[in-house]
């Protein structure tokens, strides 16, 4: 198995804090989700997460214009310079300060920054002949507010930026110091603090929005009272001293005080977005201020808002619940709408075919996320209390979950509904399950109770209860292979049970600490046990004798909290494995626990392979294993002090956190600080990936496929001709693979003709796996146009037969190939059943006319069985389509609309098609 795993997405959450900003273009949009950016394609329906980490979570963020330079800082002012395009990290720097707000000039030389109560204009990097010493230069720095800047806003023609201040007023700030005279204005009259300044399209208006809900309009006009003795047209001879910036109107929101939380203008089209603290949000169309549209994106206060340069789509974003929207206001629908977990991560677990991965929280929700785009596809909130962990059945269709309301609840993953619940004969509350691979057996284990439960999932009664532990139940977990159920207790023992043997009679392996997590090796031969002593202890369930043992204890890196009294070493909260798992070969375990390690072993060897870090996030308890000593007091760390009541709004000084709670999702900063954890960690069944459910969100790691080797990109010269020469050579597969590379549909066509079939099955053995998709979807497509039925119906054959396996296991990047592939067979079916009934009878007569009795020989008995045959394929295609596909209405998805999956908090969640 290869153990050169990298980080590759983070699932589980899409929006924290800071602000949202759409790409140039309008297709992506960019989301901080804690010390990381997240990167929805809204056109493509994927998501990936940068590689790079902040050491605190992010505050802004923001491209230039020409979509190549990512700028994100995080809450103290260190800032990272990233290449858009490729990912990578250019640059770090420390602006030393908090920056509450970011912005590139339209031109792209410039881009200012609210650092406290200055702002701060600095050179963009770029890369000339007069090579700068340092990548970031200040160009300039103004100060002039009393109070810290908000806001910023560029004019079009990069020459004026307009500052709002909780001062309560705005400046406006020339970049150029000749014009030093002509952008010398305060504008004064708000009577809280400004959020929000603006340049009208032609830059003769300028809008100001206060918090109290005030929106006032300004105009370079004349003095009152002065006299009208110039000439309009005489522009030269204008006196400006005569002229100033007034308040031309005053526009109020009246929104029963909910105050506003932020704002957006899109000059282009005049429509202002306003955000409230009581979750609405409304449209406006400036300077008439009529209301266009007025919604509510639930009780919790609009944290963010954005709008693409087309103004189409507005992007709302609440830091409270973590809800992202995207809003398209012309149509009034929902182009994206996600929502991550707001408490702990539980459990996790990926399906058969590692297409979706299904994550369980404390709040009692289930989602279920799509691994190659990252959305959540639904959600599941019947449960009453906290989920504690889910499985699937072997063949997919079906999930199990248990949870602390005393309920086990299985789910039909085709039409997301629960179709059954099991309980015991008193409620008690699970906290373990296990499902047999056939589907038709689960179990689950409490606390609260020293029996295991066995259920029938056809009938769903309770047929069995295991009896023999001497305490709480705490791990179980079932063989793949065979019906091997392996249970471990408070009463430090590890039992093997035979759920479908006669004899129940089992011997109990004897462990010497508690046993934290339990994994089944796929074969079921042996079974591992993580325990609270930081040892992973390995058994031969036939042999009955423990056969091996890892010390975990020297490989887990923890951090110091900051309530400790104690160093990092000292500490035993956190030198143990809560969650382990095989891989699929039984090789290797990947390991992890309330720490910040991820740890990968070699069985076999009993060595570490990998050790991951989860997270640098700072801000949570346990990333450091050394504190900061300046921060360090008699009573403690500065830290833990609450700063929340010098907050000026009643909403934010208010603690609702749970007292006492210590749960790593528990978002409170008053009492109890976030602690990096890892709840569970489950492989893929692909093999290719593995997840760790923690305090960050859903962190999945996987080996980068992306760029495979592709043998001809070597030695060969592609170019028409050279294809031409090795088709007359008949060297096909060269030929074919060089006009894919070439991407020229007339020479494909040329290429894909001329080969024999006998050589197809030997070209298809060959072909690199790089170019499977591609020359698939090329076979399904052409076929629709193409008269060679039994050419093109061999060719998909033999790449089926010869890439079957890769196919399933990245049935992401084929689902694009193998839908054209459908409609091309699906077609076939009817125009040949079609075209027999329709030549039926002129069949019959060139028989009859052979001088032959279609009677006496039989052929139109033949012709009638054909007939037959025919229609009885088309039934079996129709009923094998349906059959094989998986997810239900998802066939057929991306032509149908291109809207993305829409997740709702409700239970009643669908899918906008």
């Amino acid at each position: 198995m290869k153990s050169d795993f990298k980080f590759s997405n983070l699932l589980g959450t899409v929006y924290r804090q800071g602000n949202l900003l759409f790409s140039k273009d309008g297709s992506k949009l960019l989301s901080p989700v804690g010390n990381r950016v997240s990167v929805f394609d809204l056109i493509n329906n994927t998501s990936f997460t940068f590689a790079y980490e902040h050491r605190k979570n992010v505050a802004v963020v923001d491209i230039n214009k020409q979509g190549t330079l990512l700028l994100s800082i995080d809450v103290d002012g260190r800032g990272i310079l990233v290449n858009f395009k490729t990912r990578n990290v250019l640059h770090h720097f420390n602006f030393k300060e908090p920056v509450h707000d970011l912005k590139f000039s339209p031109d792209g030389k410039l881009f200012a920054l609210a650092v406290g109560r200055f702002l701060q204009i600095w050179r963009t990097p770029e890369t000339t002949e007069d090579r700068q010493f340092a990548p970031f230069v200040r160009y300039r720095i103004h100060a002039g507010h009393f109070s810290e800047i908000t806001s910023l806003t560029w004019s079009k023609d990069s020459r004026f930026i307009i500052s709002a201040s909780k001062d309560l007023t705005s400046r406006i700030w020339s970049v150029n110091a000749e014009e030093k005279n002509l952008a010398s204005t305060t504008f004064a009259g708000h009577r809280d603090n400004v959020i929000g300044a603006y340049f009208s399209d032609d830059q003769e208006k300028i809008y100001t929005i206060s918090k109290d809900g005030a929106l006032f309009q300004w105009e370079y006009t004349k003095r009152p009272g002065e006299e009208e003795d110039e000439d309009p047209e005489d522009e030269e001879n204008i006196d400006l001293s005569k002229y100033s910036w007034r308040i031309t109107k005053k526009n109020f929101f009246h929104s029963n005080r909910a105050k506003v939380k932020c704002s957006a203008f899109h000059s282009a089209s005049n429509i202002l977005t306003v955000g409230f603290s009581n979750g609405e949000f409304r449209l406006y169309e400036l300077p008439d201020f009529l209301m266009i549209q007025q919604l509510s994106m639930g009780q919790n206060a609009v944290n963010t808002v954005a709008i693409n340069n087309s103004g189409e789509w507005l992007a709302f974003g609440s830091s409270k619940l973590g809800q992202l929207i995207v809003y398209e206001w012309q149509s009034e629908s929902y182009i994206l709408k996600q929502q991550g977990h707001f408490d702990t991560l539980n459990g996790l677990c990926y399906s058969p075919d590692g297409s979706k991965i299904v994550t369980a929280s404390h709040e009692g929700k289930i989602k279920i996320w799509d691994v190659a785009s990252g959305f959540c596809l639904a959600t599941f909130d019947e449960h009453a209390a906290a989920v504690t962990a889910v499985e699937f059945a072997k063949k997919g269709q079906v999930l199990f979950s248990a949870s602390l309301d005393g309920t086990v609840k299985a789910w039909d993953l085709i039409r997301y509904r629960n179709f059954r619940t099991f309980t015991a004969t008193e409620r008690i509350q699970f906290n373990c399950l296990a499902v047999d691979p056939s589907g038709e057996v689960v179990c689950a284990g409490s606390e609260d109770s020293f029996d295991i439960f066995v259920w029938s999932v056809q009938t769903g009664q309770l047929v069995d209860t295991l009896s023999g532990h001497e305490g709480p139940i705490s791990c179980l977990s079932f063989s793949n292979e065979n019906g091997v159920l392996a249970s471990s207790s408070w009463d430090k023992t590890i039992r093997i049970w035979s759920i479908f043997g006669r004899s129940q009679q089992v011997e109990p392996f004897e462990v010497f600490a508690d046993v934290l997590s339990l994994s089944m090796r796929p074969d079921g031969q042996h079974v591992a046990a993580s325990t609270l002593s930081g040892q992973i202890l390995f058994f031969d369930i036939t042999e009955g004798k423990q056969i091996g043992h890892i010390d975990g204890k020297r490989d887990i890196i923890s951090g110091r909290h900051l309530e400790d009294r104690f160093a990092a070493e000292n500490s035993a909260r956190s030198k143990y494995f809560t969650t382990i798992q095989y891989s699929f070969d039984g090789l290797s375990l990947v390991a992890a626990g309330n720490n910040n390690s991820i740890c990968l072993y070699d069985i076999p060897n009993e060595v570490l392979i990998r050790r991951f870090t989860v997270s640098k996030n700072m801000t949570l308890n346990g990333t450091l294993e050394q504190l900061n000593s300046n921060r360090m007091t008699e009573a403690g760390s500065l830290d833990l002090i609450d700063q929340d009541a010098e907050n000026s709004d009643l909403e934010d000084r208010i603690d609702n956190s749970l007292p006492g709670s210590n749960r790593g999702g528990d978002l409170s900063t008053r009492r109890v600080r976030p602690a990096i954890r890892v709840t569970a960690i489950r492989f893929s069944p692909a093999a290719n990936a593995f997840a760790a459910a923690s305090t960050e969100g859903l962190l999945i790691y996987s080996v980068d496929d992306s760029i495979l080797f592709d043998p001809y990109d070597l030695d060969v010269d592609v170019t028409p001709q050279n294809v031409i020469q090795a088709l007359e050579d008949k060297e096909y597969l060269n030929a074919i693979l060089m006009a894919f590379r070439l991407n020229e549909s007339y020479l494909i066509n040329r290429v894909y003709e001329a080969i024999p079939t006998n050589d197809i099955p030997l070209i298809c053995n060959e072909l690199p796996v790089v170019y499977v998709a591609r020359i698939l979807k090329f076979v399904g497509e052409y076929a629709l146009e193409s008269q060679h039925l039994e050419f093109n119906l061999l060719w998909i054959k033999t790449i089926l037969t010869a890439h079957g396996t890769y196919i399933a296991a990245n049935k992401h990047q084929f689902s694009s190939a193998l839908r054209a592939v459908q409609r091309f067979i699906g077609r076939i079916a009817k125009d040949v059943v079609q075209t027999y009934k329709s030549n039926k009878y002129t069949l019959d007569f060139l028989i009859n006319t052979d001088g032959s009795s279609a009677n006496d020989d039989g052929n139109l008995g033949n012709a009638d069985l054909l007939l037959n045959n025919v229609e009885d394929e088309e039934t079996n295609d129709t009923n094998s389509v349906n059959e094989d596909s998986d997810e239900g209405e998802w066939i057929g998805f991306e032509e149908k609309t291109s809207k993305l999956p829409i997740e709702e908090d409700d239970s009643d969640e669908d899918i906008l098609l």
